[in-house]
Formats: C-alpha cells, sequence, structure tokens
C-alpha cells in the first residue's frame, strides 16, 4: 500500500512538471481538499482546476529533486522539493511580473483513500519568494 502511495505522488508530481491538467486532476478526489499555502481551504476538483488555471497562467514552474515519505498505512504522506520557477504575469497584488526567477523550498502534505489524493496542503516561505522576485 505504502508503494502505491509513493507512486501516486510522484505520478502527481511528474503531471505538473508537465502541465498536464486533465492527467493530474485524473489523480484527486472529486471532493479533494486543497490547503493554500499563505491561503485559504478550498474543496472540489472544479475549485483546483481553477486554482491550476491561475497558476499555469501567472508561473513556470518545475519540481526538481523531490523527496517523497509515506506513512506506513498509506493514507498520509509528504513530499519536499525544490521549485523552480518563473513568474510570468503579475498576481493580483504581489509584486509586477518582469519574467523573474525564482527558487523555493517547498512541503506538501497529502491523504489519499481509493487510490485518489484526498487532501493536499501546500507550503513554502512566501517572505523568501517576495525577496527573489522584488
Amino acid at each position: 500500500m505504502t508503494e502505491n502511495t509513493e507512486a501516486l505522488i510522484r505520478e502527481y508530481y511528474k503531471r505538473f512538471n508537465q502541465q498536464d491538467v486533465e492527467g493530474f486532476l485524473a489523480l484527486l478526489d472529486d471532493n479533494v481538499v486543497h490547503d493554500i499555502s499563505q491561503g485559504g481551504r478550498e474543496t472540489g476538483k472544479p475549485a483546483f482546476r481553477k486554482f491550476l488555471d491561475h497558476m499555469n497562467g501567472t508561473y513556470r514552474e518545475q519540481v526538481r529533486d523531490l523527496a517523497v515519505m509515506v506513512d506506513a498505512t498509506g493514507a498520509r504522506a509528504a513530499a519536499e522539493f525544490n521549485l523552480d520557477g518563473t513568474y510570468v504575469a503579475t498576481d493580483g497584488s504581489l509584486p509586477p511580473a518582469k519574467g523573474q526567477r525564482y527558487t523555493l523550498i517547498v512541503g506538501a502534505f497529502f491523504e489519499v483513500k481509493n487510490g485518489k489524493i484526498t487532501r493536499i496542503s501546500n507550503h513554502y516561505n512566501m517572505k523568501d519568494w517576495l525577496r527573489q522576485v522584488q
């Protein structure tokens, strides 16, 4: 069971790197809970799709150096990775985008049930991102 969860999380990031939105969403439960770093909580695939569309229009990002850890039951997992990005379109009230490059260390936490991701919580250092793009 833990091997299945690790494979699921690795596939999640593979599809993220490919910007394969449909393939990415296929890995999620219909009622997925998404805890947005520095933000709120959203529920459901439609909300997650809207989030992805916004992110893909604003940032170009790639995950590298992925480490995946899974609990003994396979129901919970964590990932840590470096996120290399380019800020391509201004995001709301954040600093203006001018193609700035950045690298962040990101931690993510997952819940998995019946082979689908049911919760995603992402965390990174927003002050570090701001320092890199200003």
